[in-house]
């Protein structure tokens, strides 16, 4: 259920959207290859859907979740059923709201455990939390986004980063309700982060205490140990913390990374207490002061940001293929627009507003029909299948002065169409147009491996030395480097109409966006399902 709920945070009592009345919303708590069946019902005064993050949904796109791309938004007083199976997937996932700024509110973990007598590749934990990190308004998120769509200017900055929904001690009114997580002297925890927030990348770091790193999205990785997290918006790590220093309290603390110049951003610092059960009669309770992480990196600190990335991947070999049928080059960035003759603008120089693109199209979600519907049922009208495979006009990407003429991109709604089975190694290269800026860029349908990273302009010839075709890292959201790009490789085994953004939110707002149309292949379990028959229509 989907509703409004009085909830108070920074002494002031705001109603927020939440489902089921809770903020965070439930945990779903779920085994590989169980089928979901979740009936939501949207009683509040906005649109909303839910996107499931993460889940590969084979054949299920109609459950995907994400407004006008897979369904028609659920209207106040509708409601749709997700059905869906979770295949070949275990670790931390989550679920959010897919339509405007719900999701600043509207979020849960989903948990995928191992099938029954089936094990982590990890010694059992003895408990496991999820830590889901927010992100707050003093204000109404969606009013936020509307003012800034009225003006073209940036929205305004969050007023706090959360854990589990509360802001922790260095809030005001808020040190009573901080996120407390109980532990035991020696024990091992396995702590799930997840990164709900909508515009920030997060530094996350433990007092005292190392993290091993043994999953991110989903996908196990090489156990490695690091005192420093960084985790971009749509993306999961699960660590294992081994509670080996004295039993007091300990912060888990997190704030922003931001690697945009002169970009407003939140410069606050979220907490939750690791508390020890100290086995002692007396409880520390709050009166002792948890102590305070010291590896907490700079707000630009991009090298370890860089660090942290290399340090991930996959437990084993995987199978990356040589052979590639689609080569594709998509620039991500921001860009303006001008404005209306006569219109005062809150973008640039008061006559533009802040626009973003893939390869110079920004993107706009059609508002009568949703893609995959229209795809399905061939009906013209709603979107052209002319995404440009490389940039219209190639140039110094991450230079200094990029000409102003390649500032203003074009509005269209284009897709970019596969034949089932095809691979696909697609360069994401970052501009430095308006701001370069590290980008976390999330497909739906699809994990991917990540074959490299790097800064400065791709360059075909010299950084292909650098491809890891052994155990590169499988995400589903990869934070491209600012000022750098990222390559990666998948197989586009799942038919039906997939969305690839930034989930930075204020940029899928201007447009930094695309999708994927991928054909269906032979046969029954090669091609999207037909819809369900409660598919909320435009």
């Amino acid at each position: 259920m989907i509703q409004e709920t009085p909830v108070k945070r920074l002494c002031k009592t705001h109603n927020i959207i939440t489902v089921n009345g809770q903020y965070p919303g439930p945990t779903l708590e779920v085994r590989e290859g169980d089928t979901l069946v979740i009936n939501v019902v949207n009683r509040a005064q906005y649109n909303a859907t839910i996107h499931w993050h993460g889940i590969r949904q084979i054949r299920t796109g109609w459950a995907d979740g994400p407004e006008f791309v897979t369904q028609c938004p659920i209207r106040p007083g509708g409601s749709y059923k997700y059905r869906f199976t979770i295949q070949g997937q275990e670790g931390t996932l989550w679920w959010h709201a897919h339509s405007s700024w719900l999701r600043a509110t509207v979020y849960g973990a989903l948990i995928i455990r191992p099938r029954e007598n089936k094990t982590y590749p990890f010694a059992k934990p003895s408990r496991e939390v999820p830590v889901i990190l927010g992100e707050w308004w003093d204000a109404n998120p969606i009013d936020v986004i509307r003012e800034a769509q009225r003006t073209g200017g940036g929205p305004n900055v969050s007023d706090a980063f959360t854990i589990n929904g509360q802001p922790g001690d260095l809030y005001k009114c808020s040190n009573k309700e901080t996120t407390a997580i109980p532990v035991k002297a020696g024990e091992t925890a396995l702590l799930r982060f997840i990164n709900a927030a909508l515009n920030h990348e997060l530094f996350v770091t433990i007092a005292q205490h190392k993290m091993t790193v043994v999953a991110t999205d989903a996908s196990y990785t090489k156990p490695f140990t690091t005192s420093v997290l960084m985790l971009a918006p749509g993306q999961t790590t699960d660590v294992l913390v081994t509670m080996d220093q004295p039993p007091t309290r300990y912060y888990v603390a997190a704030r922003a990374y931001v690697s945009g110049q002169n970009v407003a951003f939140d410069n606050t610092t979220t907490t939750a207490v690791l508390e020890y059960d100290c086995g002692c009669a007396s409880d520390f309770g709050p009166k002792i002061q948890p102590a305070f992480p010291a590896a907490l990196p700079a707000f630009n600190d991009t090298s370890a940001a860089t660090a942290f990335a290399a340090g991930i991947r996959s437990p084993d070999r995987v199978k990356v293929h040589e052979n590639v049928d689609e080569y594709l080059f998509f620039t991500v960035g921001l860009g303006l627009f001008n404005c209306k003759p006569g219109q005062l603008c809150a973008g640039p120089n008061n006559n533009t507003r802040f626009a973003a693109s893939m390869n110079n199209v920004s993107f706009v979600f059609p508002q009568t029909d949703s893609l995959l519907h229209a795809h399905y049922y061939k009906i013209p009208g709603v979107f052209t299948t002319d995404f440009p495979a490389y940039p219209p006009v190639q140039f110094d990407y991450t230079g200094q002065n990029v000409s102003q003429a390649l500032w203003q991109p074009v509005p269209a709604t284009k897709l970019y169409p596969l034949r089932f089975g095809s691979v696909v190694q697609l360069v994401l290269q970052d501009t430095s147009i308006v701001t370069p800026e590290n980008h976390p860029i999330h497909i739906h349908g699809y994990d991917f491996f990540i074959l490299a990273e790097g800064f400065g302009n791709f360059d075909p010839k010299k950084d292909v030395e650098k491809f890891n075709y052994v155990d590169p890292p499988q995400r589903n959201t990869v934070a491209v480097p600012v000022n750098g790009w990222a390559v990666i490789q998948f197989v586009a085994d799942n038919p039906g109409v997939w969305l690839m953004h930034c989930h930075l939110d204020v940029h899928i707002t201007w447009g930094l966006a695309m999708a994927f149309l991928v054909e269906d292949g032979y046969g029954e379990l090669q091609s999207l399902e037909p819809p369900p028959v409660d598919l909320p229509m435009c």
